[in-house]
């Protein structure tokens, strides 16, 4: 599909599957690279809605034992970010004392990403690593360093992969972008 309508919106394709696949073999490597052969069992924190998706393919990677837990926060409403992030689920797993890898579907503002790595710093954990799929790099104003970027993408608004538009649009294969 080149074109796909979400409610009132146009999107036309803006990464393949096959690219987003290639960028997540990419990103388990470095993961992998890091963590291979470990003792402990690090923790993988899908960050839902959004990175369900991104999270599956990624763990089909990895080649490591790991648990994985969910955390669901909320900061967008329709195309905008509200600058305000809410906790909608809390974590589903105690993390005191271990490595969490938060598995992002997009950072833009950081704002999620300072509010994730308070509430590792609150639960306990070990350490907290960053992975996302995807990073706008113009809009990140945090000095919070991302340890795993599979793909920059400029400031636009996306959907597909995990990504929403007012809650739907999730579950196509490839990335879109807003087709003005």
């Amino acid at each position: 599909m080149d074109k796909v309508r979400l409610f009132d919106k146009t999107f036309r394709t803006f990464i393949p599957y096959g690219q987003i696949v290639e960028a997540i073999d990419r990103t388990a490597d470095r993961i992998n690279a890091d963590f291979r052969g470990c003792e402990d069992i690090p923790v993988i924190l899908c960050v839902l809605n959004g990175s369900i998706m991104f999270t599956a393919e990624l763990m089909q990677r990895l080649e490591f034992n790991c648990e994985l837990v969910s955390i669901k926060l909320s900061s967008y409403q329709g195309t905008g970010s509200t600058g305000k992030v809410r906790q909608a689920l809390g974590l589903t797993a105690d993390i005191r004392g271990r490595r969490v890898i938060i598995v992002e579907d997009i950072v833009d503002t950081g704002n999620t990403i300072v509010e994730l790595k308070k509430i590792m710093e609150e639960n306990g954990a070990a350490e907290s690593r960053i992975c996302t799929l995807l990073f706008k790099p113009d809009s990140y104003k945090k000095d919070i360093p991302l340890d795993y970027v599979a793909m920059e993408i400029p400031n636009d608004f996306i959907v597909g992969f995990g990504l929403d538009y007012n809650e739907i649009g999730r579950s196509l294969k490839d990335i879109y972008v807003l087709d003005e």
